[in-house]
């Protein structure tokens, strides 16, 4: 199976963009939301230029084998959700869209807290028919990239982080 490999420095110049955009749609967070465990870095690093805190949730999608399970499940979730979620813009962010099942379920999770606004970002958006829907009370959706529908090789999941990189340095020179 072919496979797309970033780099950190591919997802670092990603984030910026995404960052750049959120800013120049007038888009003003008050928080951002890491769906962990993708989305943690790249939130971390749209910290870095947005300047807003991060909260962290886990959600799982896949079972102890690492098939997809029929429904996203809560893993981790915000402590005091209401206090800290009501009344608030938030940038929900998760390193791929691919079915869109999980961001689904975590911004119906989250709507339930009564946010202000919730806008969605993400490092990379797959060309595929998906199965969830990004609900219509999101306001604005930021794809870094959108890609072919190949699987994704994150720096942050490599054992060996030179072969990753020369996987990835390998990608780009193929036509």
């Amino acid at each position: 199976m072919e496979k797309y490999y970033f780099t950190y420095d591919d997802i670092h110049l990603t984030a910026k963009d995404i960052a750049d955009r959120v800013v120049a749609s007038g888009y003003d967070p008050d928080i951002i939301v890491a769906i962990g465990t993708g989305g943690f870095i790249p939130a971390r690093i749209l910290r870095t230029f947005l300047d807003k805190p991060v909260l962290a949730v886990g959600i799982s999608y896949y079972d102890a084998d690492d098939k997809p399970s029929k429904e996203p499940r809560k893993v981790q979730w915000i402590e005091e959700a209401e206090r800290k979620l009501a009344g608030k813009r938030i940038l929900l962010v998760d390193e791929v869209d691919d079915s869109r099942s999980t961001l689904e379920y975590c911004i119906r999770e989250l709507m339930r807290h009564g946010p202000a606004e919730i806008a969605v970002a993400v490092l990379h958006d797959k060309k595929k028919e998906k199965r969830g829907i990004i609900p219509p009370e999101v306001s604005r959706y930021f794809a870094g990239r959108t890609i072919e529908d190949r699987w994704v090789a994150y720096p942050w999941d490599a054992h060996d982080i030179g072969a990753h990189d020369a996987s990835a340095a390998a990608c780009r020179d193929k036509p």
